[in-house]
């Protein structure tokens, strides 16, 4: 989990996660979703395509016996946050990474769930993360103050001194696409979006934030998530993002695209 605000004085993230990390396709008949069951470690329960060439293992992949501990809300989002775990690039075993990351946002933070909608690991493998993230637009905590306002999408590892492998990125670009498209934010290189911040560590409640539509967690906090070396790049990923978008449309009839967007 990345540095968002402090709310304990406990164990920092990356201690307790330490010890447990280490340890296009052509579409079907109109509306279906394609399902991909290749296994993964761990993974019982199938991923679905929700666009050509981006599938999401959905939550009870990972997830049982850890439900949300509590409710979560429904957002009006306008732009996406980019997270890293801050933990070990050479797991093993994704699922031990997010039931970890699961325990530490709920019993050491006190949020209801795992605060980010969707994890994505080192192989390009993508995860639903927060409680009904596949279904629609949930509110994340963990946000700089934007709380409501913004989608976040964290990848597994720590990216202090080395980037994303192709793969994670090569996700990362379409699921921030596939977002785009299902709530219709614009992701070219110079949109943005405005809020007024609930309150952070870097923004006061109450401040009027406007901010490009993709960015890195560092931008809305005082962190170094997504690490030193990967949180430059995040921005620019709009350009592929808008690409990725266009190829979509070109190849998946209104209609279709409209279902699967929305699985």
């Amino acid at each position: 989990m990345c540095d968002c605000e402090p709310t304990h004085t406990g164990p920092t993230r990356r201690e307790l996660l330490i010890g447990a990390a280490i340890a296009a396709p052509a579409i079907a008949a109109a509306g279906a979703f394609i399902t991909n069951r290749t296994p993964i470690a761990n993974a019982a329960v199938p991923s679905v395509e929700v666009m050509p060439g981006l599938s999401i293992f959905p939550r009870s992949a990972w997830a049982s016996g850890q439900p949300a501990l509590g409710p979560i809300l429904r957002e009006d989002p306008k732009f996406f946050l980019v997270h890293h775990t801050a933990s070990p690039n050479n797991y093993t075993d994704p699922i031990s990474v997010l039931r970890t990351t699961y325990r530490v946002h709920t019993a050491t933070k006190g949020w209801p769930d795992v605060a980010y909608e969707f994890f994505i690991g080192n192989d390009g493998q993508v995860w639903e993360g927060r409680t009904g993230a596949m279904a629609g637009p949930v509110r994340a905590d963990a946000t700089g103050g934007s709380q409501g306002f913004a989608q976040l999408v964290c990848l597994l590892g720590d990216f202090t001194d080395v980037m994303p492998t192709a793969a994670a990125l090569s996700s990362l670009v379409k699921v921030l696409a596939w977002m785009g498209d299902r709530y219709r934010i614009d992701t070219a290189p110079a949109a943005r979006a405005t809020f007024v911040s609930r309150g952070s560590n870097r923004w006061a409640a109450g401040t009027v934030i406007t901010t490009p539509t993709i960015v890195p967690h560092i931008a809305m906090s005082q962190t170094a998530c997504p690490g030193a070396t990967f949180a430059p790049h995040v921005t620019a990923l709009a350009t592929e993002v808008e690409a990725q978008r266009a190829a979509w449309s070109r190849v998946i009839r209104p209609a279709v695209r409209m279902r699967m967007m929305n699985p």
